[in-house]
């Protein structure tokens, strides 16, 4: 009889504690947001939230209110959308909401790299001196001249130079903005003398456009990746891909290169003193890579696909374009050498920068998710506080909250080019309910976890698009064409890319 009781008892044990993983004693606190749980055990909303984020927190918003908590996938998410309390969350102590821990699970999952305790500490100190001041200056001019050696600028006189050509707009894009900063990070392959000079250009042009290709296929697995739902063949080949960039961005391959980046030497270097091995380093530059490149060339699609459906919005910034050359000493001509631009002449160039600025503000949709390890007073704008519990996941999707609401950005869906400008080229401020906002626009995120290469990859954008309006005429194959949607399997992970590509063609101005 005895052994029969001890059986029960661990009997239902285990179907109490499976209960309770499944969450099913779960309840809402007095002092906690509303509680949604959904109706499946464990898994919550998990499908809902998978199929299209920003429809799902839209319904849970109508529903709930600001701020809400949701089971997905075993974990209680609390989604903060009330911009105000945004400043509390990301500025809150390490010790209480923190997203190091996420952070970790993640880059192992997708680059296989396993971060060391000091890891945000190099990346930050060797981008605050490499991608900022003037580091920042020295790698802008290294992009620009590498973007010059991919974009075969041909001012030589006579009518036949100046015929059509025809590409995939994101393709195009892409392609050139990604090779570009690769090779300003990576570094070229080496050369002797002059004949060997346009031999190892070569090189890096062909071999630059090979990592591209299977960066792509990576890139398309990566969503999935990300949340472990990749069937088995595409699981095979991504642990393929993986273990291709780990081999292509070798430290040791990275030793044979000429104009390695002082931020890619460094951190290899610092890891190294840390004793982090060589293979596992290796890994960090793949990851390295995916951060730096990921997102800036669909974010120059965008940019230039909004400049072409909007006219006014094309003449405008290629007329200041124009101007800071101008006003720089620098003219495009036939005969003439392509442009030299500098960090200085990009920062001359404020409606340049609004456009950016709105691209990102339509197209860049991250999901900035922080773990809870102690409860947590939360309060309002409203005036109510609510308490965040100890183990849950806090979670702010600024796309929704921010960039495309209405009580801060009039007409938030449509591209307005200098809706960040001021008419005297000052960055201009926006309000809640007549209340600044400190948070109008996060495609960076926020607080310790804000990308560190964000003004390089601006500079490298604005950098694309100012050399794209100074030396070529653009336009779309059909200018009737829609603006593309978007592939909602990729919300949180930075900008948005189109459900399918658009023709455009280009030719020399002169």
């Amino acid at each position: 009889m005895g052994l029969w009781v001890v059986l029960l008892c661990a009997l239902v044990s285990l179907l109490l504690g499976g209960l309770y993983v499944l969450g099913v004693f779960r309840r809402r606190r007095p002092d906690e947001p509303p509680l949604d749980k959904g109706t499946i055990p464990w898994l919550g909303y998990l499908l809902d939230f998978r199929k299209d984020t920003s429809e799902f927190l839209k319904r849970m918003q109508r529903k709930h209110g600001d701020i809400f908590t949701v089971l997905i996938g075993g974990y209680y998410f609390t989604f903060v959308m009330d911009p105000f309390c945004f400043g509390s969350i990301v500025k809150e102590s390490r010790s209480k909401i923190d997203f190091r821990a996420i952070a970790t699970q993640l880059v192992l999952q997708v680059f296989g790299y396993k971060p060391i305790e000091s890891n945000n500490n190099i990346v930050r100190e060797s981008s605050m001196k490499h991608l900022m001041g003037d580091g920042l200056s020295v790698l802008t001019q290294a992009t620009m001249e590498n973007f010059q050696k991919l974009m075969h600028f041909n001012l030589s006189p006579g009518e036949e130079k100046r015929v059509w050509q025809e590409e995939n707009l994101f393709h195009y894009c892409y392609n050139i903005v990604f090779r570009a900063g690769y090779l300003a990070l990576y570094g070229s392959e080496p050369h002797q003398g002059p004949g060997d000079k346009e031999k190892a250009e070569e090189q890096d042009r062909v071999l630059s456009n090979q990592l591209f290709h299977e960066f792509r296929k990576y890139d398309r697995l990566f969503p999935r990746l990300a949340f472990s739902v990749l069937p088995p063949k595409d699981k095979r080949e991504a642990e393929r891909l993986k273990r291709l960039f780990w081999s292509m961005l070798s430290v040791k391959k990275a030793w044979q290169k000429d104009n390695v980046s002082g931020w890619i030497s460094d951190q290899n270097q610092l890891l190294a003193e840390h004793g982090v091995p060589e293979y596992m380093r290796d890994r960090f530059m793949f990851m390295l890579l995916w951060a730096s490149q990921g997102n800036t060339g669909p974010t120059a699609f965008w940019l230039l696909l909004y400049l072409l459906k909007h006219p006014e919005a094309l003449k405008a910034v290629r007329g200041e374009v124009d101007k800071v050359l101008r006003d720089n000493g620098q003219e495009v001509k036939v005969g003439s050498r392509p442009v030299t631009i500098t960090r200085d002449m990009l920062n001359q160039a404020p409606l340049l920068d609004s456009a950016l600025e709105e691209t990102l503000r339509l197209v860049a949709a991250p999901l900035l998710i922080r773990a809870v390890l102690e409860d947590v007073s939360l309060k309002t704008s409203s005036g109510t506080e609510y308490r965040l519990r100890k183990g849950d996941r806090v979670a702010l999707f600024p796309h929704l909250a921010v960039q495309m609401n209405p009580e801060i950005h009039e007409e938030p869906h449509k591209f307005k080019y200098d809706r960040f400008v001021n008419s005297d080229g000052t960055k201009r401020d926006f309000y809640k309910n007549g209340k600044k906002l400190k948070y109008v626009n996060m495609p960076w995120g926020a607080g310790v976890s804000t990308c560190p290469g964000r003004f390089f990859a601006s500079a490298e954008m604005k950098l694309f698009v100012f050399l794209m309006l100074s030396h070529y005429d653009l336009e779309l194959v059909n200018e009737e064409e829609e603006i593309p949607g978007i592939d909602v399997s990729r919300w949180g992970f930075g900008t948005m890319q189109p459900v399918h590509d658009v023709r455009f063609r280009y030719r020399p101005r002169f």
